[in-house]
């Protein structure tokens, strides 16, 4: 049976024009969102399980869903500590097996746990945005990472940042945004997974024909990026 899978259907026809002052607005204003307590206290068990790695590098898995990315990846890569986060209890309690010895899902606010994890001086050596929401709508630009103020702390956080959308505007929106905060170029670039495929969209996507993109950054680590700090001030929280 051939798979069918919606392509993105959207108005744009290129990189949002307002992409470049949402960017700006974030270079320039600190992130006041109270840190919600859940995700303190995932990311303090996340925290201390990668203690126990005995200094394993780090793949964050960002918005792993239901955790099949993050099993791959961990069998990928066995010398790693891998970290899937997602925010739905639902997605990450299916059944796909046991996880590998050297993986783990967390569920937590994404935006709040990538702010502890630069906060707590993290640096991943491979960070994925595997198929986030593309929001396609052109008034929904703020909810993309591009559009949101949280995308100075992902690009601080530094190490091999590779995001993948079947919808390419997205990408090549995620690549000037990189390029704005760290000066560093990239570039949207056809895709294809092969049998390779981390994430079940992934998989769907290809199966339909769909075309896919990518686009890889290597990051330096660079706290500086983040204005007034990654967490919010004293006497914000709440």
């Amino acid at each position: 049976m051939t798979a069918r899978s919606r392509s993105i259907v959207s108005r744009q026809t290129g990189p949002h024009q307002d992409l470049p002052r949402r960017v700006a607005r974030a270079l320039a204003h600190p992130l006041r969102k109270p840190l919600a307590a859940h995700t303190r206290e995932a990311f303090d068990r996340a925290r201390d399980w990668l203690e126990h790695r005995n200094g394993a590098s780090l793949i964050l898995d960002a918005g792993c869903g239901v955790g099949l990315s993050t099993r791959r990846l961990a069998e990928q890569d066995p010398a790693a500590a891998v970290i899937g986060v997602d925010r739905s209890a639902d997605r990450l309690s299916r059944d796909h097996g046991p996880l590998p010895d050297n993986a783990l899902l967390v569920r937590a606010d994404l935006v709040d746990f990538w702010r502890l994890a630069l906060d707590a001086g993290w640096r991943p050596a491979r960070h994925f945005l595997l198929y986030p929401n593309p929001y396609p709508k052109a008034a929904h630009l703020k909810m993309r990472w591009q559009g949101h103020p949280v995308l100075p702390v992902i690009l601080a956080l530094g190490g091999r940042l590779e995001l993948r959308s079947n919808w390419r505007l997205y990408a090549e929106e995620f690549a000037l945004a990189v390029t704005q905060v760290t000066g560093v170029a990239t570039e949207a670039e056809p895709f294809v997974p092969g049998e390779a495929c981390l994430t079940p969209f992934e998989q769907k996507y290809d199966a339909s024909g769909q075309a896919l993109w990518r686009l890889v950054a290597e990051l330096p680590h660079d706290p500086g990026l983040v204005p007034g700090g990654a967490l919010p001030a004293a006497g914000e929280e709440g």
